[in-house]
């Protein structure tokens, strides 16, 4: 159990150490993973970017990930999808594509995204249950040709860990338990993230 987002950062802090003085780049998952990117990028003396991707949700449980969609427009769905109606599935694409576009006006109007080529790239949430929206992310970045990818995250199912470290160069993950239900249980203070405290922890350091 994490008191918070930021006690589970400070670990994975602790974790990435060796990544100090190498000017990472930190790319978080909005929104929970911000306000850990945030921390992870200050102490490791790096750079704070998003990477935008959106889960994609089952018609009958929005919460359930079939799938998700990343900045670059592409989509990336589960075996689970295909019992899913095309046209509901496209409409679902679609609103999330422009979700993507919206956030990132939101986020980082004034610069374009920090270019992840040639970097040391850390991925970071809070949490990832089924892995789909970190996997889209990894995926995405690796067409992008970073040094090293690697993936940090909170808590995850053994199986979502196992299937992340085929996309990632490593995976670190500080919670892995067999019976996992949901990210939240793993945090005794899991408030929302709001997009103004996004758009002040892009901006500047963390507390």
């Amino acid at each position: 159990m994490f008191r918070d987002r930021l006690d589970a950062a400070r670990q994975l802090v602790e974790r990435l150490a060796h990544l100090r003085g190498r000017n990472p780049l930190v790319l978080a998952i909005p929104r929970g993973g911000v306000p850990m990117g945030r921390q992870l990028a200050d102490a490791l003396e790096g750079e704070l970017d998003v990477v935008l991707v959106r889960k994609i949700g089952a018609p009958s449980n929005p919460e359930f990930a079939i799938g998700a969609v990343s900045e670059d427009g592409s989509v990336h769905l589960g075996e689970v999808a295909r019992h899913c109606h095309e046209d509901v599935l496209a409409d679902e694409i679609e609103r999330q594509r422009e979700l993507i576009a919206e956030r990132r006006r939101r986020y980082t109007p004034v610069r374009a995204p920090i270019d992840p080529t040639g970097r040391i790239v850390v991925v970071v949430d809070d949490g990832s249950a089924t892995g789909a929206t970190m996997a889209a992310a990894l995926t995405t970045l690796r067409q992008r040709d970073p040094a090293r990818l690697i993936a940090a995250i909170g808590c995850a199912p053994p199986d979502t860990v196992e299937r992340l470290a085929a996309l990632a160069d490593e995976v670190v993950c500080l919670d892995a338990p067999p019976h996992f239900q949901a990210v939240g249980q793993f945090f005794a203070d899991f408030g929302q993230v709001e997009d103004d405290e996004v758009i002040a922890l892009l901006g500047g350091s963390g507390q």
